[in-house]
């Protein structure tokens, strides 16, 4: 799968309407990632995904920030800290109203931080305008093929 997003999200209704609206509105895979720890395993190709291909990152991530194991701002931390992730938008999608999580967000790399809305059909005209700015009218970064580091 060479054009794909990254959706980090341990609510499974929450994965659920991500999914159908991020379907119906672009063309490329998405893998789900339930945990912070299963999205960190993802972006740098360990533990069950030690045999991914490092050469192709996610066109983006969509972040949620209350996860078990690792929660969304470590994750998005680290994504930050390493060569190899820093450059993936990072969308945190979350249902957070904490201003010091917003500050956090920030703080550590978020490109764009988004309150996931209550009803169905605003949760779904935002999806649609998420994936049409960040992978229509945004130009994303080149992946480059580089070894792990």
């Amino acid at each position: 799968m060479n054009k794909m997003i990254l959706l980090v999200e341990d609510n499974p209704d929450d994965e659920a309407l991500t999914l159908r609206a991020v379907r119906k509105n672009m063309p490329h895979g998405i893998v789900v990632a339930r945990d912070g720890a299963e999205a960190l395993e993802f972006l740098f190709g360990t533990g069950r995904y030690g045999d991914r291909d490092l050469t192709v990152n996610p066109l983006l991530v969509l972040l949620d920030l209350k996860l078990p194991k690792v929660n969304g701002l470590e994750v998005l931390r680290r994504t930050r800290e390493d060569a190899r992730t820093r450059s993936i938008p990072v969308i945190v999608f979350t249902s957070s109203t904490e201003e010091q999580d917003i500050l956090d967000s920030y703080r550590l790399g978020a490109n764009s931080y988004i309150r996931k809305p209550v009803d169905y059909g605003q949760f779904c005209q935002d999806m649609k305008q998420v994936m049409h700015y960040w992978l229509g009218v945004n130009q994303l970064p080149p992946q480059r093929n580089c070894p792990p580091c």
